[in-house]
């Protein structure tokens, strides 16, 4: 009698710490989404894209200032659908065609994107003091790119579909591609991992031999049998089924989730679901996903116990933005962009993003990022993701039409 009485009470117990933790998530959904949508109205109003409200209040609301909302890793899954979403968007906006006569342009500014951070992250990695395998991993995370909050501002711009923006988007994959290799390459020969260069590349090769296949063949075909099915949304649903499913893939052969969600959106950009599929996809994009999205990348930010390294961070934050900024723009100048389109393509390739996180943990668990730098390199990171909206604001200017802000 005893021990069902106790069991009993634990059940109570459990089913209270439950009750709890949905209604402290619900609250900081509730607060996010709120927070989000002011914040983005309030920068629209500065002259300043919606973007970067987001950005910012994410900070505001963080453990940095106000400490209203820490990160989870149901906020994290959340932020995860958000950026997958917010590049599908992005591929099925892309005119195939237009990325074609690019790829030129897209390799050039690319490799520009890499060459200059690479030396550039070295060389201020030894003036700190860090080691050489040290120095060269700094250098190597400068050079990786995230676009996915390039991506939202020229969409604020109306520039979603301009040259520059599909030349980013292309830079960005070579990017991912390149700096993927150049980290496998680095951990086989100098970090604790077991990595296998041939296997990495390999890899990558498969990848997009199979992007190609399934996007010209599959998708087409996945489409056509799954949306007559009586059932409600079917169309978006094997829309979303084709994105989660090249994300997947693409994360299982070591390429950024990021850049399956852009393949699927391209590939099903050329099928006769297009409109349907963006007009759908968008209001469950940026009602809940996007916003978290924007908000996560704030949380990581903590100021405490820095006071030693604000040099560190101002000089690699300096680094970071001047390199990419350069060597992507004279990669698109020297493959016949204006001035003016060079640094915007430039200024569209500064974000590191989630990219650059992503490659933060891999560093530091393979020890080829110092401990006690972890944290000043999280926040460089997200210092690029602020600064590129109002980067790419001042030099690509005002859309030439009205557009309705996606908030």
């Amino acid at each position: 009698m005893e021990s069902s009485v106790r069991w009993g009470k634990k059940g109570e117990e459990k089913t209270c710490l439950r009750q709890v933790k949905c209604l402290l998530f619900f609250a900081k959904l509730l607060l996010i989404l709120f927070s989000t949508k002011l914040a983005g109205d309030l920068s629209v109003r500065l002259g300043q894209p919606s973007v970067l409200g987001k950005l910012i209040v994410g900070i505001v609301i963080g453990p940095a200032f106000l400490g209203w909302i820490e990160t989870s890793a149901m906020i994290e899954e959340l932020s995860q659908i958000g950026v997958l979403l917010l590049m599908f968007i992005a591929g099925l906006e892309t005119d195939m065609q237009e990325l074609n006569r690019n790829r030129n342009s897209s390799i050039a500014v690319a490799v520009g994107g890499i060459i200059l951070p690479l030396a550039g992250g070295y060389f201020g990695g030894l003036i700190f003091g860090l080691d050489t395998q040290n120095a060269l991993f700094l250098g190597l995370l400068l050079s990786a790119t995230s676009v996915s909050i390039s991506v939202q501002t020229l969409k604020d711009l109306g520039q979603l579909k301009s040259r520059e923006s599909v030349t980013i988007l292309g830079a960005a994959v070579v990017d991912d591609i390149l700096v993927v290799i150049l980290l496998a390459f680095m951990m086989s020969l100098m970090g604790t991992g077991d990595v296998s260069l041939g296997l990495v590349i390999g890899k990558k090769v498969f990848f997009f031999a199979a992007v190609i296949l399934l996007g010209w063949k599959l998708v087409p075909w996945v489409m056509k049998k799954l949306a007559p099915l009586r059932v409600t949304e079917s169309v978006i649903s094997a829309a979303l089924i084709v994105c989660f499913f090249f994300a997947y893939m693409a994360e299982e052969l070591g390429v950024a989730g990021i850049i399956g969600a852009f393949a699927a959106g391209v590939s099903l950009s050329n099928t006769a679901y297009k409109k349907e599929v963006e007009h759908k996809v968008e209001p469950i994009a940026y009602a809940i996903f996007v916003p978290v999205f924007f908000v996560s990348i704030g949380l990581n930010v903590s100021f405490e116990g820095l006071g030693n390294q604000v040099g560190f961070i101002l000089l690699t934050t300096l680094i970071a933005i001047l390199t990419k900024l350069a060597g992507s723009g004279l990669g698109a100048r020297l493959t016949g962009f204006s001035r003016r389109s060079s640094l915007g393509i430039g200024s569209g390739m500064v974000s590191r993003g989630e990219v650059a996180l992503i490659f933060a943990a891999i560093g530091l668990e393979s020890q080829l990022l110092a401990p006690e730098y972890f944290t000043s390199v999280v926040i460089v990171i997200i210092l690029t993701t602020l600064v590129t909206p109002p980067l790419l604001k001042i030099i690509l200017g005002e859309k030439k039409e009205e557009v309705k802000e996606s908030a």
